[in-house]
Formats: structure tokens, C-alpha cells, sequence
């Protein structure tokens, strides 16, 4: 059954990281990193679900992405929706999101990617629950959220607001906030329709994990 959201209306998010030591985090340090045969050509849909991490007080984790029409960065919220972070951190070190498309972009709502077939039906082999609360709300543009297929079916699918969203909040998991890169998410919203389907092809180029510990 495809994944699938729902729409409405617009305002932009902007954050800032704050004065902080950056590193580019290793696969060895997260523990995450098992070993996976790329020779196989559906290796993206066969992973096994990683463990939860533990994150650190004062440690702050970006998700940058690296798009065919811009990069645009967000700050996993690893307090609130920690599995979430854990398995996009996991498949980010593993390469899994490199080359995948953004297969639906609404207008006036989202861009949804993170389906390794590119179909809206394909995951990353294996799913997990949603995680609410912590007063996070689909209030502004550029919030990073999870698509599903209902309760449990949490994976790799993600989907990036345009819009507030609030009809989403309890269904959906916030995971991520945009600190920068307003322009490629406009550049991204241009490119959709109202049917879902890019007027252009949208793909994200190289995704990756980058760690702050803050002073």
C-alpha cells in the first residue's frame, strides 16, 4: 500500500546551531554500523533494524543533505524521537540514502523521499513505532517527519514540510528541524505539483551525519 500523507498551507523555518566543536561522525563510534553486502541490488531493502543509541547530554546531531538542487541541513531531535535519529543516522553512514529520490513533492505541503525502489512502497526492510509528545508540533515549514503507512510502519520514508501541518501531530514523528538551506527547500517546492508527481527530477546527491558538542 503507498505511503501516503495529507496537505495544507505556508511559513519557513530558519534555526541556528549555536557555538559548538564539529566532527563528522564514524560509523565505528555510533555502533551502528553492521556489515552489508552492496553487491546485492536490493541490499537497501534488507537491513536489520539497528539498536537505539545512546545520545549524550550536550551532543547535537545535523542530518546534511546534499540535493540536485541545493543542501539544506536539519538537527536530529534525538530527545524526543531518539529511534528515529538512531535509524537515520544508521542508514545515513551506511549510504543508504545517497541517490534516492524525492518520489512525491505537493505543492503547498511536502517533499517525501527515503523509498529506496522510488515507488512510495519500498523501505529499508525493517519498520518501528512513532514516537510522540515532548510538546513537538507540526507547526512551521521545514520540519523533517516520518511518512507511514499507519502505526508500527516507521522506516526510512521521511517527508519534509512546506507548511504547517498540525492535522499531523500524533500520527506522524517530528524528527529533525531545518537549520539551514530555505532556498533548496524552496527550489525543492517549485519543483512539485499538485498531484505529487516532481515537474523535474529531484534526488538527494549525498547525505550525511555531522555531530556538535556544544561549549
Amino acid at each position: 500500500m503507498k505511503i501516503l500523507c495529507l496537505f495544507v498551507i505556508a511559513v519557513l523555518l530558519a534555526g541556528c546551531a549555536g557555538d559548538a566543536e564539529t566532527s563528522e561522525v564514524e560509523g565505528a563510534e555510533m555502533e551502528t554500523s553492521p556489515s552489508v553486502d552492496k553487491s546485492d541490488p536490493r541490499w537497501k531493502q534488507r537491513l536489520k533494524k539497528p539498536e537505539l543509541m545512546t545520545f549524550k547530554q550536550g551532543e547535537r546531531y545535523y542530518w546534511d543533505m546534499e540535493t540536485n538542487v541545493g543542501k539544506i541541513s536539519f538537527r536530529l531531535l534525538t530527545e524526543t524521537a531518539p529511534m528515529h535519529a538512531t535509524s537515520t543516522i544508521y542508514l545515513t553512514e551506511l549510504g543508504f540514502y545517497d541517490d534516492i529520490v524525492f518520489h512525491r513533492v505537493i505543492t503547498g505541503f511536502m517533499a517525501q523521499g527515503g523509498d529506496p525502489t522510488g515507488t512510495g512502497r519500498g523501505g529499508p526492510g525493517y519498520t518501528y513505532d512513532g514516537e510522540f509528545g515532548g510538546g513537538v508540533s507540526h507547526d512551521s515549514a521545514g520540519l523533517l517527519s516520518m511518512a507511514n503507512a499507519g502505526p508500527g510502519t516507521d522506516g526510512s520514508q521521511f517527508f519534509i514540510t512546506f507548511v504547517p501541518t498540525q492535522y499531523l501531530n500524533g500520527k506522524h514523528t517530528i524528527f529533525g528541524r531545518m537549520v539551514s538551506g530555505e532556498e533548496t527547500l524552496k527550489a525543492l517546492e517549485k519543483r512539485g505539483s499538485m498531484s505529487g508527481r516532481p515537474t523535474a527530477p529531484l534526488k538527494i546527491v549525498r547525505a550525511t551525519i555531522r555531530k556538535e558538542l556544544g561549549l
